[in-house]
């Protein structure tokens, strides 16, 4: 009898006692590249067990490595007396219930279809062409495959398998230190198109090679990179949720099927999205689907998950927030650029935190390549800048959208390396606020 067999076996020895179980199988070929050399890469496994018990409305969880039958009995039984001296959670009433199972289809490790030959001559053909402007590359190429088996009390016997990929590459100028930043995301390798990802990189390599410039504090329009969009939908994420509905942080507090933002402006949570990092379940183990968060500017539904779902009384669906997708509209990137007179282009965000999450007011500054826009045209570098916007203001100023969508990835780069995306346009945004120059690129 394997693991995932006794888990279930486990469940029914203590039917005082309901167990969550998240039973993981996990590996990782993890490459880092610096000044164009690979600097190291590690292959790495992993198996882990994540386990919470409830008793009545009291909880404890733990996790153990390399797990085994013997390993888990001890522990639970370690625990039970502690559990006895905890608070009560008033709120719980019981642990995901709900059966229905997604296709939970194989996928293909790719950490074999990506093997390190393969990564080396794509980190090759960047780096030659990047060279002739002076440009060398650094980031990291990861490829992981995991297994995990959600498992409960209530009958929940689970598996999703994901193969994220996550390539971050930024070319740094060996003149004055100026960067730019491509990145490619996803679990289907066939999509990744070598030759765009080297041309869009090559195009920000020789807008950077201008000469740098500061701007002055103020509003100004800008076009904003898919990365950009995305990670401003991704700390809005925190409103989405029924959490912060709960806590009263959620600026779509009172808002369901309201007129919040444009109307060119609709997202869907889509973890099937054949360009995504796809996922079949939540954290709780409910089955995650395509839901609608934004339609054409009237906000839809909240993310509910198992816990806030029960306390809230709202309807569990299983979104996360991991898979946003921003519908594109009709305009080309030079369109975009083309239509500012004055303005910037910003192609990467950094250290953004909130000042107030309910209002989505926050802070943050541009990173790996901010320009400026004259007369319709990329011109000049421009150094870092501070801005301090309201994330629900920025997007109530988009005034055009892009026609193409792209995926962007990210990483938490710790633990397990937890990868998602998002799949994202470019866009124009009106009165961008900009507080100050950092005076460095």
């Amino acid at each position: 009898m394997n693991l995932r067999e006794q888990l279930i076996e486990i469940c029914d020895l203590y039917p005082e006692l309901k167990l969550n179980f998240n039973y993981s199988f996990w590996e990782t070929d993890f490459l880092r590249f610096y000044q164009s050399q690979i600097n190291y890469n590690i292959s790495k496994t992993s198996i882990s067990l994540s386990t919470t018990i409830y008793k009545g409305k009291k909880s404890y969880s733990f996790s153990l490595k390399d797990p085994t039958r013997e390993l888990l009995l001890k522990k639970i039984e370690e625990v039970l007396p502690l559990i006895e001296k905890l608070p009560e959670d008033p709120a719980f009433v019981d642990l995901e219930d709900d059966l229905t199972k997604s296709s939970e289809k194989e996928k293909a490790n790719n950490i074999e279809k990506v093997h390190l030959d393969a990564k080396i001559d794509i980190l090759q053909n960047v780096a030659d062409a990047v060279l002739p402007y002076n440009f060398k590359i650094y980031g990291t190429f990861v490829c992981n495959y995991r297994t995990l088996y959600i498992i409960n009390s209530n009958g929940l016997n689970k598996r999703e398998i994901s193969s994220p990929i996550y390539f971050e590459c930024k070319a740094v100028s060996q003149e004055n230190e100026v960067t730019v930043l491509e990145v490619y995301g996803g679990e289907r390798f066939s999509n990744f198109n070598q030759d765009k990802f080297i041309f869009s990189l090559v195009n920000k390599v020789k807008a950077a090679s201008g000469k740098v410039v500061d701007v002055e504090a103020g509003e100004y329009d800008v076009v904003l990179a898919p990365r950009c969009i995305g990670e401003f939908f991704m700390y809005l994420e925190s409103s989405m949720g029924a959490g912060s509905l709960d806590s009263k942080q959620s600026f779509f507090e009172g808002k369901v099927d309201q007129q919040v933002f444009p109307e060119n402006i609709t997202i869907t949570d889509d973890p099937h999205h054949p360009d995504l990092i796809n996922f079949d379940y939540n954290s709780d183990g409910h089955i995650y689907n395509k839901t609608a968060i934004i339609e054409n500017g009237v906000f839809k539904n909240f993310l509910v998950g198992n816990y806030y779902g029960r306390k809230l009384k709202m309807e569990r669906n299983g979104a996360d927030g991991e898979a946003l997708v921003m519908t594109p509209g009709d305009k080309t990137f030079d369109e975009l650029i083309g239509s500012i007179k004055n303005g910037l282009y910003i192609s990467s965000l950094h250290y953004m935190n909130f000042i107030n999450r309910k209002e989505t007011s926050i802070t943050g500054l541009t990173r790996d390549g901010t320009f400026l826009i004259e007369d319709g045209k990329i011109t000049k570098v421009v150094n870092n800048l501070r801005f301090t916007e309201k994330i629900s203001d920025i997007i109530k100023g988009i005034s055009d959208i892009g026609s193409e969508a792209v995926t962007i990835p990210f990483s938490d780069n710790y633990g397990e390396f937890g990868i998602y995306s998002v799949h994202m346009p470019h866009v124009k945004v009106k009165g961008f606020k900009i507080s100050s120059s950092t005076r460095t690129v």
